[in-house]
């Protein structure tokens, strides 16, 4: 299981804007190892980082693209699970049972949810009210976003196990066919060795370490 470390900074002096710009990014390892196991394409650069205090873990997202997709039908689960975006998957064990999945563009618009084996599906649920805060910007090469999850809301999900975090790290690009439709590569921090793109299952989580 692929491990990456989430080092340490002190409490509220990071206060995310979406910009990805912040010196205190500088203390975090920058992750770049993602892949779509799935297609011949090799997937245009991406940067995460995470840093945690003990109130929050931040997450930033900085992907290279200059051709982002958005499907602005509406703000439906479905116009925003056709729009290119980054994901983070988080579960307490392999039985998934549940996990919790967040889906985010770079509007940024958030399909945040509960889910369960058989790829069950909840998007009546939400992330606790004031435990996650997203920005993002959108540049012409590239797009950040910035995420912060409180550690209350992690524990009470009982994701936080010692210092480890069980977490899936995902991309989902949208690219235009000859038929002009729109149709997804998926990218992930890990290889699960499936048959077919599947982030839903164990084998595509990592462990993130809390230092």
């Amino acid at each position: 299981m692929k491990n990456y470390n989430v080092n340490q900074i002190e409490k509220n002096i990071l206060q995310i804007d979406g910009l990805g710009n912040n010196p205190i990014w500088d203390n975090a390892a920058v992750l770049t190892d993602f892949v779509s196991p799935w297609e011949s394409i090799t997937p245009d650069k991406i940067e995460l980082r995470a840093l945690w205090d003990l109130d929050h873990i931040f997450f930033l997202y900085k992907v290279y693209d200059g051709n982002i997709h958005i499907d602005k039908t509406d703000d439906s689960v479905e116009s925003i699970a056709k729009s290119d975006r980054v994901e983070i998957f988080f579960k307490k064990d392999d039985l998934l049972n549940p996990y919790y999945c967040l889906e985010i563009d770079p509007e940024p618009r958030i399909l945040d949810f509960i889910a369960y084996p058989g790829r069950q599906f909840d998007y009546e649920w939400n992330w606790p009210e004031n435990h996650l805060k997203v920005k993002s910007n959108s540049q012409k090469e590239f797009f950040t976003v910035e995420i912060a999850i409180s550690i209350e809301s992690l524990k009470k999900f009982n994701l936080i196990k010692g210092n480890k975090i069980e977490a899936g790290l995902y991309r989902a690009k949208y690219i235009q066919q000859s038929n002009l439709d729109y149709e997804p590569v998926w990218i992930s921090w890990i290889n699960p060795h499936t048959e077919t793109p599947n982030f839903h299952i164990a084998s595509s989580f990592g462990t993130l370490t809390l230092m």
